[in-house]
């Protein structure tokens, strides 16, 4: 199975990928924004279609569509909407927008597929580097910035600063957020980045602990459910997605069990 370049470059990328959601799917499940997660995964499959359209790459059409929605959506987090709401408007909007850029862009059903589901496996190494680069653009930050985001996260009202650095701070999370959803969606596509940014996060929170074992365990679920799912999907030829998510859930529904045991 490694002898194959591309399954080799499937295991790199897959590694990053799965480290990157790991630790800011901690944050994101402790600030409660798993529905924001879903839903900048169907904003990423309209900046995909977006970068097709327009002979972009589609990473890059899903890094600025998620950023901008990330931020308009924050933006309304204190005003008298319901962020809710609003997330669900932009979604659909966001659906719609895919599905024509897709139409005009006269988009072949395997890029179509590619973008909803994934296509590791024929990552190159020059998306490996992409991917590197994006990675550590986001650890850096988060290790910049650590003590005010696990604040942010995990305590807000013991976070002392002014509205506007409070305000500051959680912008710099929401592009944070975005940049790995648009990471996580060249693993599991567009419709699933949610099974990768939240799921080995809520599972690890089952087993208590400190924000720093709540991370680690988080990377261990999401790269357990990538190692394992990779070598499934060469092994039987079907989607890498489908065994990630089966994966992900299971480790989930048995984090739940434990608790109760």
């Amino acid at each position: 199975m490694f002898e194959q370049a591309f399954m080799q470059n499937a295991f790199i990328a897959g590694t990053v990928i799965s480290i990157v959601a790991g630790i800011v799917g901690t944050f994101v499940v402790a600030r409660s924004y798993n529905f924001l997660s879903h839903s900048l995964s169907e904003i990423a499959f309209a900046g995909a279609s977006f970068g097709f359209f327009i002979g972009w790459a589609p990473l890059f059409g899903m890094i600025l569509f998620t950023i901008i929605a990330a931020l308009s959506i924050g933006s309304l987090e204190n005003t008298q909407a319901r962020q809710d709401n609003v997330t669900s408007a932009v979604s659909a909007l966001a659906i719609g927008l895919g599905i024509l850029f897709l139409s005009l862009g006269h988009t072949a059903n395997s890029a179509a597929t590619g973008i909803l589901f994934g296509s590791v496996l024929g990552i190159s190494p020059a998306d490996i580097w992409i991917l590197v680069v994006m990675a550590i653009l986001v650890l850096l930050a988060i290790f910049l910035f650590y003590k005010p985001l696990r604040l942010l996260a995990f305590d807000e009202a013991g976070l002392l600063v002014s509205n506007s650095k409070k305000t500051a701070l959680k912008i710099l999370f929401l592009v944070v957020m975005a940049l790995s959803v648009a990471i996580s969606s060249q693993l599991v596509g567009s419709l699933l980045i949610f099974v990768l940014v939240t799921l080995p996060a809520a599972s690890a929170r089952y087993y208590q602990g400190t924000v720093a074992k709540l991370m680690a365990l988080s990377v261990f679920f999401a790269l357990f459910g990538t190692w394992a799912g990779l070598a499934l999907a060469y092994l039987t030829n079907l989607p890498t997605s489908v065994f990630i998510a089966v994966i992900e859930v299971g480790i989930y529904l048995l984090s739940i069990w434990l608790a109760k045991e």
